[in-house]
């Protein structure tokens, strides 16, 4: 039996309010992996320039090519 079998027979024995909950909690972690991958990518945006500074010099102009 897979993980969705055994989590489907699980929600089949819960009550209607059991049922609820659980889908709020699911949309609890939806929303809380969204905010994450948003973090990431905001955080990422914010750090190009910085790292754009260091990295873009004549010293380093020979790692380019690799």
């Amino acid at each position: 039996m897979t993980s969705e079998q055994r989590l489907l027979v699980k929600l089949q024995q819960l009550s209607p309010e059991k049922i609820a909950e659980v889908e709020n909690f699911i949309d609890f972690l939806s929303q809380r992996e969204q905010e994450n991958q948003q973090l990431t990518a905001i955080a990422t945006q914010l750090s190009e320039p910085v790292f754009q500074k260091i990295w873009d010099n004549p010293d380093d102009a020979e790692y380019d090519n690799l």
